[in-house]
């Protein structure tokens, strides 16, 4: 058999032994301390080829990246990267396939109007970047067809940056250059703990970026870095067990990773407010629609007509900016929309106008059924679907349980009139009554025997009960 005693005596004297050394405060074996962000060795850093072996694993396929061993297109890198700006890949996906089907090559876009690049474009958003890449294919068109494959001669294209320039010379053009995006900065920014917050930090980030790029395969290694931004070292709850950099991640070690990259607050802009008016021609159903200035926000898109948007906008004297003399109804609800620098609130009103009405000055009014052809911002198409469709928006109601309304102040209280409440009637008071005793049954008539023997018995003292029927014999004597 075994000695129980003796096994926990075995087992107990190291416990006992390394609680002594703690309280005689001699050393004890510690686990390493993790890297801090001021470490000077802080060990081996990332690594590019650990990058590319999980990238030749876990690669996304999308319609603008080429399939390994395929030659990148230029032109496909260039309008991909362009529309990526500000822009999510969902958002993105289905725009590009319709604009590469409606300009294939850099040629048709180029020798295309100017309102068609914007109707291709509308509601991606950031419209400015549909003037600047027009304007960059016709440069590319007049140099026959080529793209620079420098970082530094495509940022002389127009609407080019550091960043685009870096991405198309990477991956087109396989040019050891880094592409910093805002995946790219979260990624560096937790593999080397950068303190520094953004933007200010941006010119460290990219140094760091670029003493990683490879001479081999910079093209991929600059997609996989996105790749792992988009994927694995997301913005929130990273998935730092699959990371190929998990090792020597420093943010991880420290284990503040999700507090990278550090960012300063800024505060967004005051909410605007302003009028939209919906004009309707009977008879063929055209909509009035103007151009906007080319400079400045939503250049030259489309838009029904407004007022300008302004943080104390006056919807109660919205008519006076109306665009011609119509019978005007404000529509039920209100347009929100959402811009970098502010929200916005536009209230709509729609009007029918005869079929002979002229467009004033600068308008136009266009078919319904041609309003896909115009260059309609994402916000415009909201007022328009609401005049069409008014929807009248429901009552937000509170989260959680309803509040109670809080007893009102003694101040209050005391300027209230005085209510005098006449005190109730007294209620009657009611004497308990006892319960009467249950009457005692009657005694059964006794027998003749018993009669004769109740006279030589002695008197009861019991009290008298009721006359007893004597029996004929009885009365007789």
């Amino acid at each position: 058999m075994v000695d129980e005693g003796r096994t926990r005596r075995r087992f107990r004297r190291p416990m006992i032994a390394a609680a002594l050394r703690l309280c005689s405060g001699s050393p004890v074996d510690q686990p390493m301390p993790p890297l801090t962000a001021t470490d000077s060795k802080p060990g081996p850093g990332p690594c590019a080829d650990d990058l590319l072996a999980w990238y030749d694993r876990h690669r996304r396929v999308l319609p603008w990246r080429a399939l390994a061993g395929e030659v990148p297109d230029p032109y496909r890198v260039w309008l991909s990267e362009v529309m990526l700006q500000q822009t999510t890949i969902a958002a993105v996906r289905p725009y590009f396939e319709r604009f590469l089907t409606r300009f294939p090559d850099v040629f048709t876009l180029a020798a295309a109007p100017e309102e068609a690049v914007m109707s291709a474009w509308a509601g991606l958003g950031y419209y400015s970047r549909a003037r600047n890449l027009h304007a960059c294919a016709r440069a590319v068109a007049a140099s026959g067809g080529r793209f620079p494959d420098t970082a530094d001669g495509l940022r002389k294209l127009p609407g080019i940056g550091a960043y685009t320039a870096g991405a198309i010379a990477a991956i087109a053009f396989e040019r050891p250059e880094a592409a910093v995006d805002g995946n790219v900065e979260r990624v560096l920014s937790r593999a080397y703990a950068v303190d520094a917050p953004l933007p200010g930090s941006r010119p460290e980030i990219r140094r760091l970026t670029q003493a990683l790029v490879p001479e081999s395969r910079p093209g991929d290694f600059a997609q996989a870095l996105m790749d792992l931004g988009a994927t694995i070292c997301t913005p929130k709850r990273p998935a730092c067990a699959l990371c190929p950099w998990m090792r020597p991640c420093r943010a991880r070690s420290l284990g503040t990773q999700e507090t990278f990259p550090r960012k300063i607050r800024v505060a967004k802009g005051a909410l605007r407010r302003g009028a939209a008016f919906v004009a309707i021609r009977s008879g063929d159903e055209a909509v009035l629609l103007r151009t906007r200035p080319p400079e400045g926000l939503l250049g030259n898109m489309a838009e029904p007509p407004g007022s300008a948007w302004e943080p104390d906008y006056d919807v109660a004297a919205a008519l006076l900016d109306a665009p011609l003399d119509a019978r005007w109804k404000r529509l039920p609800g209100m347009v929100r929309h959402g811009f970098t620098h502010f929200p916005l609130e536009l209230t709509v009103f729609a009007a029918r106008v005869a079929l002979s009405t002229p467009a004033p000055a600068g308008m136009r009014f266009t078919p319904r059924s041609g309003l896909a052809e115009e260059p309609l911002p994402g916000l415009m198409r909201k007022v328009l679907a609401h005049a069409f469709d008014p929807k009248v928006e429901p009552e937000k109601k509170p989260r959680g349980r309803p509040k109670k309304e809080p007893p009102p102040m003694p101040l209050l209280a005391a300027l209230e009139a005085q209510v005098s409440i006449p005190d109730p009637d007294p209620r009657p008071s009611v004497r308990a009554v006892p319960k009467p005793r249950p009457r005692p049954a009657p005694a059964p008539p006794p027998e003749v025997d018993d009669v004769l023997d109740e006279e030589a018995a002695p008197p009861m003292t019991a009290r008298p009960g009721p006359p007893v029927r004597r029996s004929g014999a009885a009365r007789k004597r």
